[in-house]
C-alpha cells in the first residue's frame, strides 16, 4: 500500500510542477471582389531568411522602388471571399497579408472571426513566394493583378492571377480557392524573357511571430512553433524558443514532404510539388520574428521558355480527416505524442460515437462511459484490493506503531500481515497504472480536437473548448475528489492523509481554468468511478454477510 501513496504523491507534485510550469507560460508571455484600400504594415521579413544561401539573402534585403513597400503605406489589396475564407491578397509581393476564417470565432472576442494570417505590428503572420539567384521577383516586388474570372464559376472554383516583372523575369501567381476547402493552390509560372538562360530558384516560406495565440488559456499550455515532414525523418516540430535558442537540428535536404506553423487547434502548411529537390531553412530573422521554409531550384530556364512550380497551402483547422487525404504525414500536427497509437483510435471511436449523437458533450460523456465499461473488470481488481487493504488498515497502523524504529522487521511484519490476509500490496497499483496510458490519450484528443471548438452542451456551456463561465463542472469535480478520497483507505502516514485531503482542492482550483470539454470528461470519470466504487463495496460486504450466515 505504500507504493499506492507514493505514486500518489509523484502524481500531486509533478501535477503542482506543471502548475507552476504553465503559471510562469502565463505570465511571460468568393462570391465578389472588391478592391479596398487599406493601411499594410510591410515587416521586414527578407532581411535574413536563409543563412546558407547568399543570393536569397541579398534578393530579399532588396529596397524596392514604389512607395507601397514603405512600412504603413496605402496599398489596395483584393479581397476573395468564399464560405470558409475571406482573404486579402497586397500587390507588394502577391502575399495574403490577411486570412479570416468564416466559421471558427474569435477566442478572445466571439464577434470576431478567427484571423491566421495578419500583417499588422501586433502580429505577423505571412506565407511568402518568390524567386531567388538574381535581380528576380521576390515577395516585396509589386506585382499587377490580371483581369479575369474573380468570382466561383461553376465547379466552385476562385481564381487570381497576378504578376511581376523585374530583371527581364515575369513571375506570374495563380491563386486558386475552392468552395468548402481549407487547400489553396498556388501556381508559379516563370518565364525568361532575356537573351540568356537564368537558373533562379523559387522560395516557399511561413513567418510567425513568436507570441502565443489569442486567448490560450492558464494552465493549458499548448505547442507553438514550427514543423516539417520528410519521408525519411517523418515528422518534428521546434518551438520558438529552440530556435531562438539555436537547438534544433533537421534535414537540410529532400525531395518530398511539407513544413508548416502550428498553434492550438490551428495549422497552415506549404506543401511544395512533390519529388522537386529542395533545402529546408528554419531560423530567426528578427527579434520576435521566425520562419521555416523550402528553397527549390527551378534548372536552367532558356531564353523565351517558362517553367511551372505548383505549391499548395493548407491553411485552417487542424481537421484529421482532411488533413491526412492532402500529404502523408500532415495529420500528425495535431500531435499526441508517445500515445499516437493510443490516441488515433480514441479519436476515431469519439467520431464515431458523434455521428450517432450529434452533439460534442454527450458524445464525451459516453466516450468516457464506454472507455469505463473495458476497463470495469480491471478497475474492479483495484478497487476490491483498496477494499481489502481498509478493512486491515488498523492492523497495518498498529505494525508500523510496534516497529517504527525497525524498518526492516516492520517490512517483516507487513508482508506476514499481506500473506495471511491473502492481499497483494499491488493490487491496487497495477489495474490504474495499466489505465493510466489510455486516459491520458483521452486528454490529450479533447485538448487538440478543433471539433469541440464553439461546441455547446447544455444551457449554459457554449463552447465546450473554453472554460466553464459558471464554474459549475469545476465544483462538481472537486466534491466527486472529495467522495473519492473518503471511499479510499486512509493512509496511516499523517502527512500523506493531509496531502490526500488537499488534493481535490488543489485540481479543482486548475480545473477552474481548464477547457469545460476536458473537465466535463474527468466528472464524469470521477462519478462512475465513485459509481464502481460503492458498488463493489455492496458486492464485497453482501458475500461477506452471506458468508457469515452460512458459518
Amino acid at each position: 500500500m505504500d507504493i499506492k501513496h507514493t505514486i500518489a504523491w509523484i502524481i500531486f507534485s509533478v501535477s503542482s510542477l506543471m502548475l507552476w510550469d504553465q503559471w510562469q507560460h502565463h505570465i511571460n508571455p468568393a462570391l465578389n471582389l472588391p478592391t479596398t484600400e487599406q493601411a499594410i504594415s510591410v515587416p521586414s521579413t527578407g532581411r535574413s531568411l536563409y543563412s546558407k544561401a547568399p543570393s536569397l539573402k541579398s534578393s530579399l534585403a532588396l529596397n524596392e522602388n514604389f512607395t507601397a513597400n514603405k512600412p504603413g503605406a496605402r496599398v489596395k489589396t483584393t479581397t476573395i471571399t468564399t464560405d470558409v475564407f475571406k482573404a486579402k491578397i497586397s500587390p507588394v509581393g502577391g502575399e495574403l497579408v490577411s486570412l479570416e476564417l468564416l466559421k471558427y470565432k474569435d477566442p478572445v472576442d466571439p464577434n470576431k472571426n478567427m484571423v491566421l494570417f495578419d500583417s499588422r505590428p501586433a502580429h505577423t503572420y505571412l506565407a511568402n513566394t518568390g524567386l531567388i539567384g538574381g535581380k528576380f521577383p521576390t515577395h516585396k516586388s509589386l506585382f499587377t493583378i490580371l483581369a479575369g474570372r474573380h468570382t466561383l464559376d461553376d465547379s466552385g472554383r476562385i481564381s487570381l492571377a497576378m504578376e511581376a516583372n523585374k530583371g527581364g523575369v515575369k513571375l506570374t501567381k495563380v491563386y486558386t480557392l475552392r468552395k468548402s476547402d481549407y487547400l489553396i493552390s498556388i501556381k508559379h509560372i516563370i518565364t525568361n524573357n532575356n537573351n540568356v538562360p537564368i537558373s533562379p530558384s523559387i522560395y516557399l516560406q511561413l513567418t510567425r511571430d513568436g507570441n502565443p495565440p489569442k486567448g490560450e488559456q492558464r494552465f493549458v499550455h499548448t505547442f507553438t512553433g514550427v514543423s516539417s515532414y520528410t519521408k525519411s525523418e517523418k515528422f518534428q516540430k521546434f518551438s520558438f524558443k529552440d530556435i531562438e535558442n539555436k537547438k534544433i537540428e533537421h534535414l537540410n535536404r529532400a525531395n518530398n514532404g511539407w513544413f508548416a506553423l502550428i498553434q492550438h487547434y490551428f495549422v497552415s502548411a506549404f506543401i511544395p510539388q512533390d519529388k522537386a529537390p529542395r533545402e529546408i531553412f528554419v531560423e530567426k530573422i528578427s527579434d520576435n520574428l521566425y520562419t521555416i521554409g523550402n528553397v527549390l531550384p527551378l534548372g536552367m530556364i532558356a531564353p523565351g521558355a517558362q517553367v511551372t512550380m505548383n505549391a499548395q497551402l493548407y491553411s485552417g483547422p487542424e481537421i484529421q480527416t482532411d488533413m491526412e487525404a492532402i500529404a502523408p504525414g500532415l495529420e500528425l500536427v495535431k500531435d499526441y505524442g508517445w500515445l499516437t497509437i493510443i490516441a488515433k483510435p480514441i479519436f476515431w471511436m469519439m467520431m464515431q460515437i458523434y455521428k450517432v449523437l450529434g452533439n460534442w458533450g454527450w458524445t464525451i460523456i459516453a466516450l468516457t462511459v464506454l472507455i469505463k465499461i473495458i476497463f470495469f473488470p480491471l478497475s474492479a481488481t483495484s478497487y476490491r484490493s483498496m477494499a481489502k487493504m481498509k478493512s486491515i488498515s488498523p492492523k497495518v497502523a498498529a505494525i508500523r506503531e510496534r516497529f517504527k524504529s525497525e524498518p526492516q522487521k516492520m517490512n517483516q511484519a507487513m508482508m506476514e500481515l499481506y500473506r495471511i490476509e491473502k492481499i497483494n500490496p499491488l493490487g491496487g497499483c497495477l489495474p490504474i497504472i495499466i489505465q493510466i496510458p489510455v486516459f491520458i490519450s483521452l486528454y490529450w484528443v479533447l485538448l487538440s480536437s478543433v471539433e469541440i471548438r464553439n461546441a455547446s452542451w447544455l444551457g449554459w456551456i457554449h463552447d465546450l473548448a473554453a472554460p466553464d463561465p459558471l464554474y459549475i463542472l469545476p465544483a462538481v469535480m472537486a466534491f466527486s475528489m472529495f467522495i473519492q478520497a473518503r471511499l479510499n483507505p486512509k493512509p496511516p502516514d499523517p502527512v500523506q492523509a493531509r496531502v490526500m485531503m488537499f488534493m481535490p482542492l488543489v485540481f479543482s482550483i486548475m480545473f477552474f481554468f481548464f477547457p469545460s470539454g476536458l473537465v466535463l470528461y474527468w466528472v464524469t470519470n470521477n462519478i462512475l468511478s465513485i459509481a464502481q466504487q460503492w458498488f463493489i463495496k455492496y458486492k464485497m460486504q453482501k458475500n461477506l454477510n452471506e458468508t457469515q450466515a452460512t458459518l
